[in-house]
């Protein structure tokens, strides 16, 4: 997919690396108190017979939590549509399960879920509709969504451009994110002083406010 921009050197390059973040079952987290054990091992044994390349079994465990309209189960269906993995590849069935668990406030498929606007994949391409949800992912932990929203304030797809507002979210992506570094020097050359001190007074305050929740 090509992207073209007159009046900013290097940001399709940019684009095709640090926009499409998705997370592939990474850091999926759940709690004890919110599942009980029964439900919790067939998650687990889903996610052991996937790793092992056991996709029959993963499927078989996925679908029965997804019918339960457990979150992960829907994730874990959603990212097997995706890559394709033990079923035929259809990203429109990846985001009808990515859809299912965002609605629960599932962080990673809320994210992901906004890479399927942004990218086209199995909806058509709606920027405004994958701000929101990169928002609502990076308010519940997201460590992908952040820079996926710096980024299309960087370019300005959905939004009005700002370099300032693209900068306070490459910041709030922090050190470990090595493409939103790159993506923050990159806006940085193009901020004054004064606006780089506010904009990372902004991320700052992001952080205090939601890095608490």
């Amino acid at each position: 997919m090509e992207y073209k921009i007159r009046d900013i050197s290097r940001v399709e390059w940019i684009f095709d690396k640090a926009l499409m973040m998705k997370n592939i079952f990474v850091g999926v987290i759940f709690l004890v108190s919110l599942y009980p054990f029964a439900v919790m091992a067939d998650y687990q044994e889903g996610r052991d017979a996937f790793d092992r390349g056991d996709y029959s079994t993963a499927l078989k465990e996925f679908e029965i939590l997804a019918k339960q309209n457990d979150p992960r189960g829907q994730y874990a269906l959603a990212v097997m549509y995706d890559i394709g993995e033990g079923v035929l590849q259809s990203s429109k069935e990846a985001v009808k399960y990515y859809r299912l668990a965002a609605a629960q406030g599932f962080a990673n498929a809320q994210n992901n879920l906004g890479v399927a606007y942004d990218r086209g994949e199995g909806v058509g391409t709606d920027y405004k509709e994958a701000m929101k949800w990169y928002l609502l992912a990076a308010e519940r932990g997201n460590k992908d969504a952040p820079n996926n929203i710096g980024v299309l304030y960087m370019i300005g797809f959905g939004v009005p451009r700002s370099f300032a507002k693209a900068y306070t979210w490459f910041a709030i992506a922090g050190t470990g994110d090595s493409e939103a570094i790159s993506n923050k020097n990159f806006v940085k050359k193009r901020l004054t002083p004064e606006q780089r001190v506010e904009s990372q007074r902004r991320a700052d305050e992001w952080q205090r406010i939601w890095m608490k929740k």
